[in-house]
């Protein structure tokens, strides 16, 4: 079993330099403009009530605050909120970041339009418990936005914390094994491969790379 204190330390000494990645940092023009034309496709008429999973630094937030969306990120490490405040700060947008479990958000009883959660599934003990939870918060005709994928590099990594190899899709999920688990949960569900998509990435990638849209019962 993972430990959180183990987790969130992990994420706080990456959070310096999680935005090198041209995906996660989303400094090159390009990159921004493909992931803003991504989550405006799927994402409700604004304004829409949206949380971010997971948030890291905010990137995702930002592009959704700034396409008129009220927005709520939740992440474990307190440096990657931090971040995430002050990229919507220095932007001069709105938005909430709250310190807490991206697969038990500390939300209370809100419900939101829609919820985003990009590149989380490998690191849940209980990721069906998660995508549960998070249908229960997403108002009916809500949308669930999954971006997931398979990574080629996790066959060879090393766990990123103690125990993290016995998690249940540590490394990613396939397109397949996700859309089984959200069925149960989603009136209709819409996967869509982006590995080929190389403005998403800022390189090319030769793993698999997807989003599943789902909308929820």
């Amino acid at each position: 079993m993972t430990d959180a204190s183990a987790i969130a330390a992990y994420w706080n000494a990456a959070a310096s330099a999680f935005d090198e990645e041209p995906d996660h940092g989303l400094r090159e023009a390009g990159t921004r403009a493909a992931w803003d034309r991504l989550l405006r496709r799927w994402a409700p008429p604004p304004p829409a009530d949206v949380l971010d999973l997971g948030c890291g630094t905010g990137s995702l937030a930002a592009l959704l605050a700034g396409a008129g969306h009220r927005v709520t990120g939740v992440d474990l490490a307190p440096a990657m909120v931090e971040a995430a405040r002050a990229k919507l700060d220095a932007a001069g947008l709105p938005g909430r970041f709250l310190l807490g479990d991206a697969a038990a958000p500390p939300v209370g009883r809100e419900r939101f339009d829609m919820v985003v959660v990009r590149h989380l599934m490998w690191t849940l003990p209980d990721p069906r418990a998660a995508l549960r939870d998070w249908a229960g918060r997403i108002r009916p005709g809500g949308t669930l936005l999954l971006v997931e994928g398979r990574w080629r590099q996790s066959a060879d990594a090393a766990p990123y914390v103690d125990g993290a190899a016995a998690l249940p899709w540590t490394g990613g999920v396939l397109p397949d094994a996700l859309r089984a688990a959200v069925a149960p949960l989603a009136s209709e569900i819409t996967l869509e491969d982006l590995t080929g998509d190389l403005g998403l990435w800022g390189r090319e990638v030769d793993d698999v790379r997807y989003a599943l849209v789902a909308r929820m019962r």
